[in-house]
């Protein structure tokens, strides 16, 4: 007797010890911030607080009303998100069993049996009404830690769900403006068309009247045909963008309606800091920590299974005891077992192994996808200023241009310049005005990529 208080006392005490590793509640581990975004003048800076600007909606952020359709057509039936509905869906159901667990589960299993011996005996007839009931005492912990994973994946799944909408939103939004940009390089491309044109066919009556060589109009005709294929390319691009935001709504590809870039007006105010806390705005990055915190509870289960389990058994209902009673009689039985690991194989050892080096993969993962979130704000940061900054030459470069263009046309009229000073103004100046529009949709581009870097698109 004195062994087994000995061996019971043993127990409580180790029991008690590893209680606070069991019944842990995560807590946000130490992780690299410092300098995860770097300033577009100065070389390094760190920013702290949370940013106005990706906690917009998207509604607020994007407000042609072309572009607010095709959005919401997205939302409503793109099948990536109505995936990932249907995934939380599947992840609260599983929530709901592990709740469930913790309370005794009961099955009936009625039996009845017939023997008979021999040709003169009368059979003898036996039946069991039970009520089989079981319940796992949660004594260290296993059903709380296997709840709390499983919440954990629920808040995963959720964040997912924001992820592929905040993704499906700035797709659509880049995509619609590149649907703007080449609208606009084709219209450039067409008014430069029917200037090429109109110097062809002055460069063919220089040379009827003697003034001009044939390889003037030769040089010429290759100009506007060159401008021609650039017009095809174009139009060949805004059927393949078309048909892209068309498969993003679900839809059979069709033409998109849609405004003109010009007219476009986005947020330019980024004041504000980014920390920490903007990046947890992000759903892909709070889906990695939640990811994290979930191997957190599997490796205090992992811990737990060195433990003894208690399940109490028992069992209620009506019988005829193998036919000796009749009628039958109430039957109750009720069993308490304990399970103590002893050896196992080393499966218990390297279960928790391989739950502590899940976690710390988890916590890599989560580290990293900070790094990347802080250097895409950085990127995109970088970009928007850099094509204000393009913008403004572009501006200046085109009206020299468009001034060149003007007076080698004039020069050559008069004699006094030769057909390739305005051949190559002409091209100059395309290629500048091409430049500006692109110019012009990366820093729409850049806006876009800075609302999704900062976790914007959850609203």
């Amino acid at each position: 007797m004195k062994k087994i208080n000995i061996f019971v006392l043993g127990l409580a005490t180790l029991s008690l010890a590893g209680c606070k590793s069991l019944y842990g509640t995560y807590e946000r581990p130490e992780v690299k911030t410092k300098g995860i975004v770097r300033d577009p003048i100065n070389a390094e800076a760190t920013l702290e607080g949370a940013n106005d600007f990706g906690l917009l909606p998207w509604r607020n952020v994007f407000t042609d009303p072309n572009l607010q359709a095709i959005i919401e057509k997205t939302l409503t039936n793109n099948p990536d998100l109505l995936n990932a509905a249907l995934n939380i869906d599947i992840a609260d159901q599983q929530i709901n069993a592990a709740k469930l667990a913790f309370l005794p589960s009961f099955a009936l299993a009625p039996q009845g049996t017939v023997s008979h011996f021999g040709s003169h005996t009368e059979a003898t007839k036996s039946y069991v009404l039970p009520i089989a009931a079981s319940w796992e005492i949660d004594l260290f912990g296993k059903l709380r830690n296997e709840k709390k994973a499983a919440q954990m994946m629920l808040i995963q799944l959720q964040d997912y769900k924001v992820a592929v909408q905040t993704r499906l939103i700035c797709n659509v939004a880049n995509l619609y403006y590149t649907l703007l940009m080449l609208d606009k390089q084709n219209q450039i491309v067409t008014d430069m068309a029917s200037l090429t044109k109109n110097t062809w066919e002055m460069m063919q009556l220089q040379m009827d009247y003697g003034r001009a060589r044939s390889t003037s109009v030769q040089s010429a005709q290759s100009a506007y045909y060159s401008v021609q294929t650039k017009a095809t390319d174009i139009k060949r691009q805004i059927r393949e963008v078309e048909n892209s935001l068309s498969l993003l709504m679900g839809e059979p590809v069709h033409g998109i309606a849609r405004g003109t870039l010009d007219n476009q007006s986005l947020p330019t105010n980024f004041s504000g800091g980014i920390g920490v806390e903007m990046l947890s705005n992000r759903a892909d990055v709070h889906a990695n920590e939640m990811a994290l915190a979930q191997c957190f509870y599997n490796v205090q289960e992992a811990r737990g299974r060195f433990y003894p389990s208690l399940t109490i058994t028992g069992t209620g209902g009506w019988s005829n005891a193998n036919g000796l009673v009749n009628p039958g009689k109430l039957l109750l039985n009720a069993v308490a077992g304990l399970t103590q690991p002893l050896f196992m194989k080393g499966k218990i050892k390297a279960g928790l192994r391989v739950a502590q080096d899940q976690y710390q993969i988890a916590y890599n993962k989560w580290q990293n996808s900070i790094l990347t979130a802080g250097s895409e704000v950085s990127n995109a940061l970088v970009a928007y200023n850099a094509a204000e900054e393009k913008n403004a030459l572009y501006a200046q470069q085109i009206d020299i241009l468009k001034k060149s263009v003007e007076q080698s046309q004039m020069l050559y009229k008069q004699s006094s310049s030769n057909y390739l000073e305005v051949i190559t103004a002409q091209q100059n100046l395309l290629n500048a005005e091409i430049s500006q529009v692109q110019d012009q949709f990366s820093k729409l581009q850049a806006i876009v990529n800075l609302y999704y870097a900062l976790g914007g698109g959850s609203k």
